[in-house]
């Protein structure tokens, strides 16, 4: 079985982390967003990984590692490299 993920790998001053879309209420939740960013850690390995949340309205919420959530939430989220990635299990 399979499924696909939208994500980006970025390179910013030498700093290499992912970013996953995720469902807005995921990010909203501490029990969810920690089961999500462990759930991305084999797909990602060895990167920070922040996950970006849409709601209604389109406005963008991080979670992450707080300097790099810093950093990105300034940035146009239509700057990131985005891309669909396909996951077997």
């Amino acid at each position: 079985m399979s499924y696909q993920i939208t994500g980006a790998i970025v390179n910013d001053e030498g700093v290499k982390y992912a970013i996953v879309l995720v469902n807005h209420d995921v990010v909203q939740n501490i029990n969810q967003n920690e089961e999500a960013i462990n759930a991305y850690l084999h797909i990602f390995p060895g990167m920070p990984i922040i996950l970006l949340g849409r709601d209604w309205q389109g406005k963008s919420t991080y979670y992450g590692q707080k300097d790099i959530v810093d950093y990105i939430s300034k940035i146009d989220p239509q700057r990131i490299p985005w891309r669909r990635y396909i996951i077997s299990d």
